[in-house]
């Protein structure tokens, strides 16, 4: 049943609802803090992935899997229920809870000694991982005023580049340790190999950090927009609902229970069987099966989703589906994802490819640029899109699309670069532009909706982010790249071209957010023409 937002308590004239003041800047700061670990949990496999491509035998496309859609699917589809979650009950929980998940699973990888226990494993963590950053963009929204909403999405967001930066260097010098004390695995302790230790090491202070979380408080949702939102009086029991509807053959009795026709039914079995169908072509054209099925179930999750929530809650499905910009901006960042999961995954191992760099080498080298220019980056972006919002409508999205472009730029000066030195300055544009357009996008698609849905309008965000460039991204880099390198291309030469033919994607993300200033500016013309039309 939908649950619509209460009217603000009364206020004596001219005063407004206080932000958390201190009290906010601490709960950022542990919230930071949390997002850090997530991506150096996250990115840890990128600096292992030599090491365990070695000891398991498998393919880059095996590792883009690992990286990509293992990880992406779990945390799209699960992000959904879990979102919906953080918009019906207490948000501080949710992210402790999630964060001792992922970080036990992260510690367990370091157990797994073959391809299907260590996938399995970043499933676990891509669940855990989902819970974090929708909750946490709506209880930030509670703890400050909207004038300052997007540097503070920009600050918690330099968690991104910090954390990236951190589980580079930190897996490639603990593999370097490990490898200099225990060079015959066997003699170590419990015969772990050095990217098995470094996955144990790295998941354990997770544990510690989510009973902190504990202590933080939570603030009355909405009421910094004057909107407070009635408690759902079965949260969990909503959530378990929401993610039932995205699971045969509970998802067509829920269609059929909530619609009044058994059209929706029969629109959703149409789509199980064409998906099915598609995935049946992938996998005997690319010989990947689990690639395409665990895509095709995060496919048809979606979708059974959106159409239950049509119908279960059409206020929330309109202002996510019925508003162009949000759906544009979407997308465009979803495009400029897939070239940067893509690279997020593969620079380091292309550094140790084509310039013979060693894990701890190219772990530093990538890992201090990525967390000094990802937290540079990501602050002036997010200041200066506040400062542009100021003058104009569509200012956050102004720097979401020079952060696109100046990407894509760079992208090219990276591989284009014959030395580690000219690449290492392609990276450290690529860090700069490409973390400056993260806040003012989670922002805007914050901006356009309602406080009670936001944690579930980020889900969507991120869901559509994951499916398109998280599960597509780097699966496709290191299927091209074993394509070139099986035809004799050196392994170098053939990760390089790879990683350029992914740009080929966010040029159309550059037409999209193109598309999305326009809507924005159009929607907010209309707006004010209706408003002026209203009597006094």
């Amino acid at each position: 049943m939908m649950r619509t937002a209460n009217p603000a308590p009364s206020r004596a004239a001219g005063t407004e609802p206080q932000a958390e003041g201190l009290y906010g800047v601490y709960v950022l700061a542990v919230l930071v803090l949390v997002y850090i670990l997530n991506f150096v949990d996250r990115q840890l496999l990128s600096v292992l992935a030599e090491a365990i491509k070695r000891d398991l035998g498998i393919s880059d496309a095996d590792l883009g899997f690992l990286f990509g859609t293992a990880f992406a699917v779990f945390y799209a589809v699960l992000g959904l229920p879990l979102a919906r979650l953080a918009d019906t009950w207490n948000r501080r929980t949710l992210i402790a809870a999630g964060l001792a998940v992922w970080s036990l699973m992260t510690a367990l990888s370091g157990l797994a000694r073959g391809f299907l226990p260590l996938a399995l494993c970043r499933f676990g963590v891509g669940a855990g991982e989902a819970s974090a950053s929708p909750a946490a963009y709506s209880l930030l929204y509670d703890c400050f005023p909207p004038r300052v909403r997007t540097t503070v999405l920009a600050i918690y967001s330099s968690g991104v580049f910090l954390g990236q930066g951190i589980g580079l260097f930190l897996g490639g010098t603990l593999v370097s340790i490990w490898a200099r004390q225990w060079p015959d695995p066997s003699a170590a302790p419990l015969g772990l190999h050095d990217w098995q230790a470094a996955f144990m090491l790295v998941g354990t202070p997770g544990l510690l950090l989510a009973l902190w979380i504990l202590t933080l408080r939570e603030p009355i949702r909405g009421r910094l927009d004057g909107i407070e939102t009635a408690p759902h009086p079965h949260p969990v029991r909503d959530a378990l609902a929401v993610l039932r509807a995205m699971i045969p053959p509970w998802s067509l009795m829920a269609l059929i229970a909530q619609g009044r026709s058994r059209g929706p039914a029969w629109t959703n079995i149409a789509i199980l069987v064409g998906l099915g169908a598609l995935v049946a072509l992938l996998v005997r054209a690319t010989g990947d099966a689990e690639q395409w099925i665990a895509l095709g179930a995060g496919a048809y999750a979606v979708v059974a989703w959106a159409q239950n929530l049509r119908l279960r809650d059409p206020d929330a499905f309109g202002q996510i589906f019925g508003a162009p910009a949000l759906q544009l901006t979407v997308f465009g960042a979803a495009a400029a994802n897939f070239m940067l999961s893509g690279y997020g995954f593969w620079t380091v191992p292309y550094f140790q490819r084509q310039f013979g760099l060693s894990a701890a080498e190219a772990g530093l080298m990538v890992g201090g640029a990525t967390a000094a220019m990802g937290f540079v980056g990501v602050t002036i972006g997010g200041y200066a899109a506040d400062q542009l919002r100021a003058r104009h409508v569509a200012g956050k999205l102004v720097v979401v699309l020079v952060s696109l472009i100046g990407s894509l730029a760079s992208a090219i000066w990276l591989l284009a670069g014959r030395d580690p030195d000219a690449a290492f300055h392609g990276t450290l544009s690529l860090l700069l532009f490409s973390s400056a357009g993260l806040g003012p996008c989670v922002s805007t698609l914050n901006d356009l909706v309602t406080p009670r849905v936001r944690a579930t309008t980020s889900a969507f965000g991120f869901m559509v982010t994951y499916l398109v460039a998280g599960a597509l991204g780097p699966y496709l880099v290191g299927k091209v790249s074993d394509a070139l390198a099986g035809g004799g291309v050196p392994p170098g030469e053939a990760l390089g071209r790879a990683m350029a033919a992914s740009l080929l994607i966010p040029v159309a993300g550059v037409g999209l957010v193109l598309l999305a200033i326009r809507a924005l500016v159009r929607d907010a013309s209309r707006h004010d023409r209706s408003a002026a039309r209203r009597p006094l």
